[in-house]
């Protein structure tokens, strides 16, 4: 793996290393990725850009996540003169986005924690016909995992409802039991679907897809078996709520973050369960009674098709259908780690992309890194490069854009053989 170079603009205020790479790529800031790959800064100054899509026309439509100062909504990026970089622009919106789909070529569809929205751009143009259609309202979105990251699949609408807790628990104190039956689970913590085409749609319309999913920010279609897929955002506090029984290190990297195959009518354990990286198995979560290795009840819950390590926070999932990178990618998926938090006192971990080779609808092998120096692991501390990788979506050439949160950029990776 060698450090891609990244189009530079004096706004980053970073420094660049001495030119060491082609013409496409001219100046070195810090990005890596495998040989043969370029990124190039497509656009910064961003509010907090999460999820993205392309339009027919190549236009990048970006959810933005916003602050409390500065409204999010939806970012519509063109690059005009085709120089690679972003010189128009529009937003729409004022609400806090993770997430954006495109139906056809004028139908856009976003998020803002309770309802799901569908704009009406015309072909060609940059601002929305009208106020949005509400295809869902009244979701649940007070306290924790208030975004509802979504992917549609023909007129199916599967949403996440992230969980309101940690583990389903009244105050996070340290050895609290959790609440049995949990109360969460009758509409949070699992996959609902609902139409797409349908306006004012409810909750109580939805159906409980599955459940037992804590959070999966990320959700796509895998190409080929027309099966769901998302990602799990795994547990937190073992050693702060449970110290005689987790070591830091165990903390650290456990729970597994997991990639899993969604069908109707499954249950993959939340609260009630966790999978364990040294055990490779689901185990009984010590709020309802668990010891660290026992599975009990878990035993019977549907497990994940890859793990990753605990904390590392996937917030995207794509699939690759493009034929501009190697034909190994078509095989497989590329998902988004945000980095993490709870791992202290030992050093954060995630901030990158990696690429989980498939087979027969499980993970094959080892991930691989596939974009990484956002965080110095051995200076327990960001790059010069810095940000948070959080969102990924391909391009109508097969190329890949990369969001990053923090520091408000989007990256445009390409290859070349």
């Amino acid at each position: 793996m060698r450090i891609l170079a990244i189009v530079a603009v004096a706004s980053l205020g970073l420094a660049m290393a001495p030119n060491r790479s082609t013409s496409a790529c001219p100046a070195d800031l810090g990005i890596k990725l495998p040989t043969g790959f370029c990124a190039v800064l497509f656009a910064d100054s961003l509010n907090a850009p999460r999820h993205a899509v392309v339009a027919p026309n190549g236009d990048l439509i970006v959810a933005l996540r916003g602050s409390r100062n500065n409204p999010g909504g939806i970012a519509i990026l063109r690059d005009a003169n085709g120089d690679g970089r972003a010189d128009q622009r529009s937003r729409f919106g004022s609400f806090s986005a993770t997430e954006v789909r495109m139906v056809g070529s004028t139908a856009i569809y976003t998020e803002n924690g309770g309802a799901i929205l569908r704009y009406r751009i015309p072909v060609g143009a940059m601002e929305p016909a009208g106020e949005p259609d509400t295809i869902v309202s009244g979701l649940p979105s007070d306290r924790s995992h208030a975004a509802k990251t979504f992917v549609i699949n023909g007129d199916d609408l599967f949403v996440n409802h992230g969980s309101a807790t940690n583990t389903c628990v009244e105050r996070g104190a340290p050895g609290e039991k959790g609440m049995d039956p949990c109360p969460e689970l009758a509409t949070r913590a699992g996959i609902w679907r609902y139409s797409a085409s349908r306006t004012g749609q409810s909750l109580a319309i939805g159906e409980r897809y599955a459940t037992g999913v804590r959070n999966a920010v990320g959700l796509a279609i895998m190409p080929g078996t027309n099966d769901l897929y998302v990602t799990q955002h795994g547990r937190d506090a073992l050693a702060t709520n449970w110290p005689a029984m987790y070591s830091v290190e165990k903390n650290a990297e456990n729970p597994a973050e997991e990639l899993l195959q969604v069908s109707r009518g499954d249950d993959f354990g939340w609260p009630y369960c966790y999978y364990d990286v040294d055990l490779k198995k689901k185990v009984l979560a010590p709020e309802y009674g668990g010891d660290g290795n026992t599975a009990g009840l878990c035993a019977n819950k549907k497990s994940n098709v890859a793990a990753f390590p605990g904390h590392w926070a996937p917030n995207a999932l794509l699939f690759y259908t493009g034929a501009a990178f190697p034909a190994k990618y078509k095989t497989g998926a590329f998902i988004v780690f945000h980095g993490s938090w709870n791992r202290a006192p030992l050093a954060l971990q995630g901030f990158k992309v990696v690429f989980q080779p498939m087979r027969n609808g499980r993970g094959s092998g080892a991930f691989e890194v596939f974009a990484e120096g956002f965080y110095s692991v051995a200076d327990n501390k960001y790059t010069d490069l810095g940000g948070r990788p959080t969102g990924l979506t391909q391009g109508n050439n097969g190329e890949l854009y990369l969001m990053d949160d923090a520091r408000g950029r989007i990256w445009k990776i390409t290859y070349t053989p």
